[in-house]
């Protein structure tokens, strides 16, 4: 028994679905729909809803209701600027605290995304991961916490955009060179790749956007 309430299973697995592609952004999240899928009433939905719309990750819509928040292509932006910030900086933090081990595990990570080309969704969450790795690997829990703060947002980015397995390969790829500079203890090239990871990242979401 998790004794967890209802409303916080109920936002659980909201946050589950929208990170799956199950409620894309800008999907219309009715009650009703949704708490048959989760198998729970409409009051701990409603409860999960209204979480969400604070967290910005939902918004209400005039004669619509609730609606999966879409970015905008400047809110894109904003929000891998604040990534890069973060990101270099766990790199740079990685190259002098992080362990042998733990960039053995991010090693064990890349092959495993490798592995998984075939099944997008698969390797999207093996590349969580990876970063998840990274962040833990930097020895510092504020940076942590902030990245946390940040992972709700990454939700509103959309469906993953592993579909295409080069797309995995030259993510592997640039995964290698975070690895090889944290090995080596290159805290400028640690950061520098990580940063031109993201840059790339960046590209791809923007050439996505709805037009």
């Amino acid at each position: 028994m998790s004794g967890k309430s209802s409303g916080v299973l109920a936002y659980e697995a909201l946050i589950a679905s929208i990170k799956e592609g199950i409620y894309p952004p800008g999907h219309r999240l009715r009650e009703e729909e949704v708490g048959e899928r989760l198998k729970l009433s409409r009051t701990p939905v409603r409860e999960a809803l209204r979480r969400l719309e604070a967290e910005e990750i939902v918004e209400h819509v005039p004669r619509i209701g609730a609606v999966v928040r879409q970015l905008s292509h400047g809110e894109v932006v904003e929000l891998y600027e604040m990534r890069v910030v973060l990101e270099r900086t766990a790199a740079e933090l990685a190259a002098r605290h992080g362990t042998e081990a733990e960039f053995d595990t991010l090693d064990d990570y890349n092959q495993a995304m490798l592995a998984e080309r075939d099944n997008p969704s698969r390797a999207a969450a093996i590349n969580r991961d990876f970063h998840r790795g990274l962040y833990l690997a930097c020895r510092n829990r504020f940076l942590l916490a902030s990245a946390r703060a940040l992972n709700n947002s990454l939700l509103l980015l959309g469906p993953t955009t592993f579909t295409d397995q080069a797309r995995i390969e030259t993510v592997v790829q640039q995964h290698q060179k975070i690895i090889d500079a944290l090995r080596a203890g290159d805290i400028e090239a640690a950061g520098a790749a990580a940063e031109a990871h993201l840059q790339t990242s960046l590209r791809l979401w923007l050439k996505a956007l709805p037009q």
